[in-house]
Order: C-alpha cells, then sequence, then structure tokens
C-alpha cells in the first residue's frame, strides 16, 4: 500500500511542477526555468540532508546510482520544459510520463518480480495514462478563417514536441530506476539533493557568471512551485519505491492525468472522450492495484 501512495504523492506533486513549468517556459529559456529550479531545490533540500547527517558510507555503486539519478533529471527536465514551451501539456505530458513505464520494465529486467495481477493491474494503468491526454485535433492542426489549410509550422512543432518529449521520458526512466536504487543505500534527502546539486553546479552556476540567469518577476511563483513540486514528488516516490520500484514507477506516472485535468481547467485545453475515458481508466486501475496491495 505503500508503494501506491508514496505514487499517488508523486503524481500529485509532480503535475503541479508540470502546469508550474508549462507556463513559466514561454516566459524564459527553458534552461534557466531548470536552472533556477535546480537551485532552489537544492536551498530547500540541503538542510534536510544535512540533518539526517552525511552518510557514513557511500559505496561505489551508490555514488553511481546518484549520478545517474541526477544527470536523468536534469536533463530530462530541459528537455520537458523545451518541449512545453512549443507543445501542448496534453501532448508533452502523457509522452513524458511513459517514463514510469520505462523504470517498470527496467526493474523487472533487473529481477523484481511481480504478481500475474499487479501486472496486470499495471498494464492498464499505463494504458489509461496514455489515453488520458492524447493530443486533441487543435495540437497538430490548425486551419485558415475558411478552415480549408493545414498549419504545417504547427504540425513541425508539434513532431517537434513529441520527440522532445519521448527522449525526456527515456532520460527520466532511467533516472528514476536509478533514483529508487539509491534510495535503497542512502537517505532519502541525499538522494533528492544529488539532481538539485548537479544542476545548480552544471546549470545555475555557468548561467549566473555568464550573466544570463534571469528570472522575470511575474514568473517567480510559478518556477517557485514547480521546484517545491519536484522536491516533495521526489521524497514521495522514494518512500514508495522501496516496497515496490515498478508499482510506484508506474502510479506516478498518472501526473500525466492529473496535469491534463488542471490543463483543462486552467488553460481552457479541451478533455476529449478518449481522454475522459484514460483518466477514469487510471482511477479504476489505481483502486485495484491498492486493493491488490492492502
Amino acid at each position: 500500500m505503500i508503494a501506491v501512495l508514496g505514487g499517488l504523492g508523486a503524481a500529485t506533486a509532480w503535475a503541479i511542477s508540470m502546469l508550474c513549468s508549462s507556463r513559466s517556459s514561454r516566459m524564459m529559456e527553458p534552461v534557466c526555468v531548470v536552472a533556477w529550479v535546480m537551485a532552489i531545490g537544492l536551498v530547500l533540500t540541503a538542510p534536510i540532508a544535512l540533518v539526517h547527517g552525511v552518510p557514513s558510507r557511500v559505496t561505489g555503486s551508490a555514488a553511481g546510482w546518484l549520478a545517474l539519478a541526477g544527470a536523468g533529471n536534469v536533463a530530462g527536465l530541459i528537455l520537458t520544459y523545451a518541449a512545453l514551451r512549443i507543445g501542448q501539456v496534453s501532448l508533452v505530458v502523457p509522452l513524458t510520463s511513459t517514463e514510469g513505464a520505462i523504470a517498470a520494465v527496467i526493474a523487472l529486467l533487473a529481477g523484481e518480480t511481480l504478481q500475474p495481477a499487479v501486472g496486470v493491474t499495471l498494464a492498464v494503468i499505463v494504458l489509461g495514462v496514455v489515453l488520458s491526454s492524447l493530443p486533441t485535433a487543435e495540437a497538430d492542426l490548425a486551419s485558415d478563417a475558411a478552415g480549408r489549410t493545414r498549419d504545417v509550422a504547427g504540425r513541425l512543432r508539434h513532431t517537434r514536441a513529441a520527440a522532445l518529449a519521448l527522449i525526456a521520458a527515456l532520460s527520466f526512466g532511467a533516472s528514476l530506476y536509478a533514483t529508487a536504487r539509491a534510495g535503497a543505500e542512502v537517505p532519502s534527502a541525499w538522494v533528492v539533493l544529488a539532481a538539485r546539486l548537479v544542476g545548480t553546479v552544471a546549470l545555475a552556476l555557468p548561467l549566473g557568471l555568464a550573466g544570463k540567469l534571469r528570472l522575470p518577476r511575474r514568473a517567480v511563483p510559478l518556477v517557485l512551485a514547480a521546484a517545491v513540486g519536484e522536491v516533495v514528488g521526489f521524497f514521495s516516490f522514494i518512500l514508495g519505491s522501496r516496497h515496490g520500484i515498478a508499482i510506484t514507477a508506474v502510479v506516478s506516472s498518472q501526473f500525466a492525468s492529473l496535469a491534463a485535468i488542471g490543463a483543462y481547467w486552467l488553460f481552457g485545453e479541451r478533455l476529449t472522450r478518449i481522454q475522459l475515458a484514460g483518466v477514469c481508466t487510471v482511477i479504476l486501475g489505481v483502486a485495484a492495484l491498492s486493493v491488490l496491495r492492502a
């Protein structure tokens, strides 16, 4: 049950982070958004890590998992924010949310076992995630006033956004699995700190020294919310993954459904019947999974 609750907590936090980032990425360069999210996250997690104390012993494997978790998370965010800058939330988020399925597949290939009923339920949740945010016709088509022409530029943006989101999903999937593995060996705070440290050193510091780390005033609350959502989401994910990496990874991917609903209410992005069916499928799948794991 903890694996399910951890996944749900991560999904909620990451959905909020995604919605905020989708707006801030259109106000400033995506790499700057990631830099600020990482720097703020570092400020938030460093005190918590210090309270837990420096791990007395970090093995070579743990260090490797921490490095992979941090690098994969930073790379995934840069790609995702770049995709959100040019594409709809309802297109980008479901594609990146397949990170959970990718992490689950990696876990299964690495030897984690699941009951058949749980495996089927996870597959249903993945299907629901994909259906919940399939892009509407407006995502890749546009017409003139008479409704007779197809907007080629719009289609190219759609294709580019989809490609960036899929590559981000691969990066996130590897990062999630590495995060879970590292979380089994070192305190959660230090695992969460790893990505923030990598992002701050690799992005925030160089951009700051070059005078390019700008933050428009209207983007401040959005960036703060995105940073907090990232941190809370990872703490929740690590907690759940200690009771089942595959389950937590897939349940956490329902942030796509939550973000699709949020985009509908906040940004006016319409949900199609297929998307609504996907949301219902995810809800039912998570409920069934909770019963199976109780």
